[in-house]
């Protein structure tokens, strides 16, 4: 039996592809603490479970495969607080931020063509786009520069004629990067002027820390044929299993081959899109304020633990729960299969996401680290402890020279 090409050449996600050696840690007795899934340990509030709870109908049947009104409208409402107006064929409800990225890819890409994404980008990318049939075309930055790529300078070289679409994340995933007005219209004046679409990843739309304002693509003007937007409700409210997002765009074509795929799947699960309608119903600025504060103080404590690691280097995330720290190793997959097989204190070790699947060429990012703050500040600082002890150990096991102090970046202050 033969399998696809497509599949064949898709590689495992790098933030799940250790979970075996986990496993195996944990039957030693072995306790792993994570900082490799963007699993947020804060409860899902309590609307979602209450609007469940208090569905009436016998029958859970199909959804309408645009969504249940309930939700679409309370889309509909939410972005209004931003100041975009929406019509309910703007939007169609998908399997989470994830699905809502296949369907786009899959109205937008014929076999070998093009899709822009500056890098480090979320792994996932990758496979969504192969799937398709299209070919990830990475953007490269640097970390010296804080990963900003918003510039002609950087982008345009990379456009060919089997350019489709430019991807961003905003905030970034596994950046933090956050765009400012500026940086959004130039990638809108270039997806406008080349003919493609401009996809903005924006899941993380609400954590942002520096006293940015909320902002999404959409409330830009005169390019609403190249604009489409990614949401979900996974991150913004602590409920990544509830698997509900939203492909949205004024471009009626795409939305409207949009919708034959969102047919053949025939819908998203009902009840999940009851909660996640009474969640955006239920919540507003007071949540957002008390969320954004919560991993405001989570980044802090991880950057102030990874201080003490010596040689490490990073950038203060300005956005999302994400960053990527450089460490004074050969390969931090080496050191990932190091920390689940051979090391451990007090019964502890830890897990991360190794950097090298967050780049189009897996040679990229071999001593990089992507971390994810999604836990309580106190488990956090052990963390990235356990992270320390364990960076010295390899080290001595590898012969590395151990470094004397950090070596923060240029914005790591």
């Amino acid at each position: 039996m033969q399998l696809s090409q497509r599949v064949l050449g898709t590689e495992y996600s790098p933030i799940r592809k250790f979970r075996p050696l986990v496993l195996e840690a944990e039957a030693r007795g072995i306790r792993a603490l994570h900082l490799n899934i963007g699993q947020p340990d804060i409860e899902t509030p309590r609307p979602f479970f209450d609007a469940v709870n208090a569905y009436k109908n016998r029958v859970i049947g199909y959804a309408p495969s645009d969504g249940v009104a309930d939700f679409v409208q309370a889309m509909i409402h939410y972005y209004k607080g931003l100041g975009v107006a929406l019509d309910h064929n703007d939007l169609l409800t998908t399997y989470g931020g994830s699905e809502a990225l296949q369907i786009a890819f899959s109205c937008m890409l014929d076999e070998g063509d093009e899709v822009l994404v500056p890098e480090p980008y979320y792994p996932n990318y990758n496979t969504f786009v192969r799937m398709a049939g299209g070919v990830i075309r990475g953007i490269p930055t640097r970390a010296e520069d804080g990963y900003r790529f918003a510039t002609r300078e950087q982008i345009e070289p990379h456009i060919t004629p089997r350019t489709r679409a430019l991807l961003v994340a905003n905030p970034g995933n596994p950046t933090g990067v956050v765009l400012t007005p500026e940086e959004r219209q130039t990638l809108i004046d270039i997806a406008r002027e080349h003919d493609i679409f401009l996809i903005s990843d924006e899941v993380y739309r609400e954590l942002v820390y520096d006293g940015e304002p909320i902002s999404t693509m959409l409330q830009h003007t005169g390019a609403d044929e190249n604009i489409v937007v990614i949401d979900s409700v996974s991150k913004r409210f602590s409920a990544t299993g509830t698997r509900v997002g939203a492909l949205i765009s004024r471009n009626g074509e795409l939305m409207h081959n949009a919708m034959k795929l969102c047919q053949g799947r025939l819908s998203v699960a009902t009840l999940d899109q009851v909660g996640a309608a009474a969640l955006f119903e239920s919540l507003g600025s007071d949540y957002y304020e008390k969320l954004r504060a919560e991993y405001h103080r989570r980044r802090d404590a991880v950057v102030s633990a990874l201080r003490e690691i010596p040689g490490a280097q990073f950038d203060v995330p300005e956005g999302a729960f994400y960053m990527m720290v450089r460490l004074p190793v050969d390969d931090t997959e080496s050191l990932q299969r190091f920390l689940l097989e051979e090391f451990s204190d007090h019964g502890e070790t830890v897990m991360f996401a190794p950097g090298s699947g967050f780049y189009a060429d897996p040679d990229e990012g071999r001593q990089e680290i992507r971390i994810a703050y999604v836990s309580n500040c106190d488990q956090l600082r052990r963390s990235v402890e356990l992270l320390k002890l364990g960076v010295a150990a390899y080290q001595k096991k590898m012969g590395i020279p151990a470094q004397v102090n950090a070596v923060p970046l240029a914005c790591a202050c």
